[in-house]
């Protein structure tokens, strides 16, 4: 099965703060770009116009501006970013260092004050990817508007790797509308 995954357009005023799931709005125009680009690629691929988003409207206003162009969408919790608990939407400059120390030596499961850790996300993420596969009987194409560490997740998953242990393990984000494909 064939997982086609789009990164949502950047949020506005979201440099230098720690952003998972705060909800964070989007430039409408970035927006229309974004499903602009995923109307081009389905059109060309002839694939079926159902695309999966989250709640976060940084993806769910992708999702609706498609449906005006005649997809449906479908939201699933599943999809959101990582929950970084009480950093989120924090500068990062504030979050405390001997916190963020401990995150980087633990990476796989520190979670701040009523966060997720990583291995949370990886968790989530899989279950969501092994009930689409379920569902899927056609083996038609998934469509997907993400987020960078769910992205990374769902990648390092169908790649067969571990939750990384340490920080610098963890891959760069994909850009902002940039699309991904993943073989399951």
């Amino acid at each position: 099965m064939i997982f086609h995954i789009w990164r949502h357009p950047k949020p506005i005023a979201a440099n230098g703060f720690c952003v998972g799931q705060t909800d964070i709005s989007v430039d409408k125009r970035k927006i229309k770009r974004l499903a602009n680009k995923i109307q081009r690629f389905v059109r060309l691929h002839q694939l079926p116009k159902f695309i999966w988003v989250s709640p976060l409207q940084r993806s769910l206003k992708v999702g609706e501006m498609l449906a005006k162009q005649g997809f449906q969408y479908h939201v699933a919790p599943e999809l959101a970013e990582i929950d970084f608990g009480n950093w989120d939407a924090q500068p990062w400059a504030q979050i405390p260092k001997q916190e963020i120390d401990d995150w980087c030596n633990n990476f796989a499961d520190f979670a701040p004050k009523h966060g997720e850790s990583l291995q949370q996300l990886f968790e989530r993420v899989e279950s969501w990817i092994n009930e689409i596969a379920r569902q899927n009987s056609s083996h038609r194409p998934i469509l997907v508007v993400g987020h960078a560490g769910w992205i990374n997740a769902a990648s390092m998953i169908v790649a067969g790797q571990e939750v990384p242990k340490k920080a610098v393990e963890w891959p760069r984000p994909v850009n902002y509308l940039e699309h991904s494909q993943l073989d399951f």
